[in-house]
């Protein structure tokens, strides 16, 4: 081994990468100090380091350090010895505080320190101007630092989930800015300057308090992603109409009740999502967005369709699933790509056979409708599934033929056709017609079971002599009719009316039970055969009615 030990040695100052993610380390191991001249990437993430060693920080040649998803608590202000450290990740810890001193690492570009307890930022934080990245996710952070428009080389900036109400005017600064995200932070106002940040290709604002949108906000024309859901939003500004690159809309879980005409500008939108919101109506110009792809509008207000739908021709996810519709345009044919047609829980009383022209169309989701029949030019289309029910269990019907006595016409039919009108089971507000009744005063009473024979006879709702009892088990059966089980046993069985009174005799046989109503021999046989036909009826479930 002696031999070996130089070239082992020589070896080993050649090494600049080394990896031990997932290896369950409880610390840093000492033999990285070997490689203190030549490491440049330490990868120790997922692991369970709970402290930085010193000697760490001797890598001086350092360029990337992650130890994300560890439980380190300290960042020593020795970290300020990596002056070459480009990339530094500490997501995933329980880090409180970050050593003013880090402003020595100037040369870092990528930082993400998201997911531990920070609640804010050094002051010397902004010094760091070639950073590119920073991840401060979850750090519940309050605000910005006041200066951080400093970070000019920022293009990437995350800040969800944390505690920020203010944006900071600085922040208007960042020209170089291609991503933000803000969601999930309690921003009830968005400022005008955002329309600042020419470079801004993804603006996320999910999850705030935002009530409606500067006009400004037209002035990111490179803007490609943005997603306002889960905010409070009424209506959306027309200048939305001048972001012609935008690709995704977000627009879920608002109160908005129309879209702007400026919606038909979007010329290169893929994916549009307005559900959840109060939209009383579609823009017709939403037809000019030829290149749309996904389009969901569930759980809105729409009584109709404009027939511009059918100039979508590349749509191919379409859900209009708990809105008012009552019928669908026949344009809808012309759209040649849809793949995926939903309209769940609305009015439709019947489909346009134009659906025939779908030929890529294979879900078709029509439950919770009115519809009579289907149209026959569905057998043409490529369907993998059609649901008319709720209960349905297999995804394809076997349809048969028939003829509309109405118009003459061929059409489908199947087992689940005419669709019922939608009955709510009881709750504590009764629905009537898609819309609230208030509960009737007797709504908990009583509610009494009658035949149509019953309407004239006054004594129908007189209380009856018969007794509802559970039905018994069969186990218990067996018990209280011991002796019908036993083969040897006498085919007698004595039902008492009456409490029994032993009499003394005279016999070996013991006491004798007698009662005025005892039936006869023969009567005592019939009574067992009846009994003997209960017993077998009684392990029906549902329970017999026996006389009081």
């Amino acid at each position: 081994m002696l031999p070996c030990l130089p070239l082992w040695k020589a070896c080993n100052q050649q090494v600049d990468y080394l990896d031990k993610r997932h290896c369950n380390l409880l610390a840093v191991p000492d033999d990285i100090l070997r490689y203190t001249n030549t490491l440049e990437e330490l990868l120790l993430d997922a692991n369970q380091i709970n402290e930085l060693p010193r000697g760490l920080f001797r890598l001086l040649q350092l360029r990337k350090l992650t130890l994300s998803d560890n439980e380190i608590c300290r960042l020593p202000p020795d970290v300020a010895n990596f002056m070459h450290l480009q990339e530094l990740d500490l997501s995933r810890n329980d880090i409180e505080d970050i050593p003013e001193n880090i402003k020595y690492c100037r040369n870092l570009q990528v930082v993400d320190l998201s997911s531990n307890p920070l609640q804010r930022l050094p002051d010397g934080f902004t010094h760091l101007k070639n950073l590119t990245h920073l991840g401060l996710n979850d750090v519940s952070l309050t605000r910005l630092p006041t200066d951080v428009g400093s970070l000019s080389n920022l293009e990437s900036l995350e800040l969800r989930e944390n505690l920020i109400k203010y944006l900071p005017a600085s922040l208007s600064f960042l020209v170089r800015l291609k991503s933000l995200d803000l969601g999930s932070n309690m921003i009830d106002e968005l400022p005008q300057f955002i329309g600042s940040l020419s470079s801004l290709e993804e603006l996320w604002l999910d999850c705030n308090e935002i009530t409606e949108l500067p006009c400004e906000i037209g002035n990111l024309a490179n803007l490609t992603q943005l997603d306002v859901s889960e905010n409070k939003l009424e209506q959306l500004p027309e200048e939305i109409g001048r972001l012609t690159h935008l690709t995704d809309l977000i627009l879920s879980q608002n109160q908005i009740e129309y879209l702007p005409d400026g919606i038909g500008n979007l010329r290169r939108l893929l994916i549009l999502k307005a559900d959840q919101n109060q939209l009383l109506q579609l823009n017709s110009n939403i037809g000019n967005c030829e290149f749309l792809q996904e389009l969901l509008l569930m759980e809105n207000l729409l009584n109709e369709l404009p027939s511009t739908v059918g100039h979508l021709k590349m749509l191919s996810i379409f859900n209009v699933d708990k809105n008012h519709l009552t019928n669908v345009p026949r344009e809808i044919g012309n759209c040649s790509s849809m793949g995926i047609l939903s309209m769940r829980d609305n009015r439709v009383t019947h489909l346009p056979t134009e659906l025939g022209n779908l030929k890529n169309l294979h879900v078709l989701d029509v439950c919770g409708n009115r519809l009579q029949h289907l149209p026959i030019t569905l057998s043409t289309c490529n369907l993998k599934a059609i649901w008319l029910s709720e209960n349905q269990v297999q995804p394809l019907l076997k349809f048969q033929q028939d003829v509309d006595d109405r118009s003459g016409h061929k059409i489908l039919t199947c087992f689940l056709l005419p669709q019922q009108a939608y009955l709510p089971e009881r709750t504590d507000e009764p629905v009537k017609d898609g819309t609230v009744q208030a509960v009737p005063e007797d709504w908990n009473k009583d509610i009494l079971v009658t035949f149509a024979s019953d309407e004239g006879d006054p004594h129908a709702f007189e209380e009856s002599h018969f007794v509802r009892h559970n039905t018994p088990h069969p186990k218990e059966l067996r018990a209280r009719h011991g002796r019908l089980t036993k083969k040897d046993a006498v085919d007698i069985y004595v039902m008492p009316d009456e409490p029994q009174i032993p009499k003394e005799d005279g016999g070996s046989n013991g006491p004798v039970y007698s009662n005025e109503n005892c039936c006869s021999n023969e009567s005592q046989s019939s009574r067992s055969s009846e009994l003997s036909a209960g017993s077998k009826a009684s392990t029906d479930p549902v329970g017999a009615a026996d006389s009081d």
